[in-house]
């Protein structure tokens, strides 16, 4: 992160600051993938929610579990299955028999940074479920609109490998995450690292508590504030009307994609120390925020075969497309 200027009414040297304490503890725990922290957090900041699919074992848990430590704030881990209702997930209504009247039990969404753990594994039914608090930041039951608490984070996982007994998300699902990642294998050098950080302990000792939930309300306020020229909005809307008539996507992608896109690019020019947004935000952020949300007319394969080929038309399209100077 480099060092960055205060301008009027953000003091974006001091929010950088924050940001940076949260960055280096994730990075103390889950070795050799900064660039993973990095979209973490700007998924947090775009109050955004992240979709990770990867295979078991590779610290999808320690990291949302790391994430809920370092800010202090409430955290839920639900493992989906087939027979889960949305009820087990939003909360019921209760009769109180001893004074003749109904109240809402919360369920486990009622948190900050919400663990969906094999997302995919669950019916369409109580997938549906998470599409109002994901987009709203609200549920409503019987009628009866309630608040999420604030921030509000969806972690969901999916393995890549195992499709028996699954429901695949649909488009307006997919839709609903701003991006989708993956953590990978770690190297040689790092594994060895991990064996010796975690020789006595599963995880990690004394997480700091660095910052609050406060500060983090700050950053998030602050990402809009980040200027954003007028070339490189014409340079979104370029790149997302080239998915939708490229000959080989069918489906491309939304207006809630280039926003996403636009917040993300802001929330990464926060954290590089910047007050403005830069090319290389958009193409650094583009394929995770995009590559999920479209479908290829001549799909090869399911789950990452299919993510790894949209991935390689935004790429192409990225490079046809005139940078704004």
């Amino acid at each position: 992160m480099t060092e960055a200027i205060q301008t009027a009414g953000l003091d974006v040297k001091g929010l950088n600051h924050q940001l940076e304490r949260v960055s280096n503890h994730l990075n103390s725990v889950i070795l050799g993938k900064p660039d993973v922290i990095q979209k973490v957090l700007v998924a947090l900041l775009s109050k955004g929610h992240l979709l990770i699919e990867d295979v078991p074992g590779v610290g999808k848990t320690t990291l949302a579990r790391s994430l809920a430590g370092v800010l202090d704030c409430q955290f839920q881990r639900v493992s989906f299955t087939s027979d889960l209702m949305p009820s087990d997930i939003l909360g019921v209504t209760i009769f109180n028999r001893n004074d003749n009247t109904f109240y809402f039990q919360e369920g486990p969404i009622f948190t900050n940074i919400l663990l969906a753990d094999e997302l995919n594994r669950t019916t369409p039914k109580t997938q549906s479920a998470f599409l109002e608090a994901m987009e709203a930041g609200q549920v409503t039951v019987e009628k009866k609109t309630h608040s999420l608490p604030e921030p509000f984070l969806v972690m969901a996982t999916q393995n890549p490998l195992e499709f028996s007994g699954t429901f695949p998300l649909p488009v307006s699902q997919l839709d609903r995450f701003l991006m989708r990642i993956s953590i990978g294998y770690p190297s040689p050098e790092d594994e060895e690292k991990i064996l010796v950080q975690y020789r006595a302990n599963r995880y990690a000792d004394g997480q700091a508590k660095s910052v609050s939930l406060t500060e983090i309300r700050q950053c998030q306020a602050a990402v809009p504030m980040i200027r954003m020229d007028d070339s490189l909005v014409v340079y979104i809307t370029r790149l997302a009307l080239k998915t939708r008539e490229h000959r080989e996507i069918q489906l491309g992608v939304s207006p809630r994609a280039t926003l996403g896109l636009q917040r993300a690019s802001q929330a990464q020019a926060l954290l590089a120390g910047r007050d403005y947004v830069a090319p290389d935000d958009i193409q650094e952020m583009v394929a995770s925020v995009w590559a999920h949300r479209i479908i290829m007319t001549n799909q090869a394969g399911v789950g990452t075969q299919a993510y790894d080929q949209s991935v390689d038309v935004i790429d192409q399209i990225v490079a046809e497309t005139p940078v704004p100077v």
